[in-house]
């Protein structure tokens, strides 16, 4: 049984534009052990019947500090603008690193350093190309009775997962690359499908 705490709503003037912010804390089970992810949605105050909707793992190199290695900060940021343009959500996952935390993104990193791609990295660490959960993503459609979205995502895994929780049609969101992250889009692309 999936046991979720929901907090209270609160404005969010942003550079972007107006939203509501909402967290939903979400206990866990590894090994025995529980432990808490606090994730949280963005809205708009007006949802259209077909919400433009942006599900984003956090990024703190990336959504924090604009590193150039990823694609995410500007994917973060030109999802914000959509959004508050065209109204709907931002889903913003506590879920760094694909899923391995904080602590072993970097180690993750500095093993990119040395010559590997993003995905060995992590296969060297012992974790799955992809460690990340989506069974909150259920409840949050659920709890805002959403129906159909306009998915903002080039990930087929995304899609494929969301599928099977919600009607929905997908949108494209291409940042531009440069010298950092070419190769970390083109493993994106080629190892893990992206629609890029």
């Amino acid at each position: 049984m999936q046991m979720v705490e929901i907090s209270k709503q609160a404005n969010l003037p942003t550079q972007f534009g107006d939203f509501m912010i909402q967290s939903f804390r979400e206990k866990k089970l590894f090994k025995g052990e529980s432990y808490l992810l606090e994730h949280f949605v963005l809205r708009t105050i007006e949802i259209p019947e077909n919400p433009l909707v942006r599900v984003h793992s956090e990024c703190l190199t990336g959504d924090v500090f604009s590193s150039l290695k990823c694609d995410c900060g500007g994917e973060l940021q030109m999802a914000l603008k959509r959004i508050a343009k065209e109204r709907g959500f931002l889903i913003y996952l506590r879920q760094e690193g694909r899923g391995i935390g904080l602590f072993n993104k970097v180690n993750a990193y500095a093993l990119q350093d040395s010559g590997l791609d993003t995905i060995e990295a992590n296969l060297a660490l012992g974790f799955q190309e992809d460690e990340r959960d989506y069974e909150i993503v259920r409840f949050i459609f659920d709890y805002y009775r959403l129906s159909q979205i306009r998915l903002l995502t080039n990930n087929p895994a995304k899609i494929c997962a969301f599928k099977s929780m919600i009607k929905l049609t997908r949108e494209p969101i291409i940042v531009e690359c440069n010298a950092h992250n070419a190769h970390y889009l083109e493993v994106k692309k080629t190892k893990m499908g992206h629609l890029l």
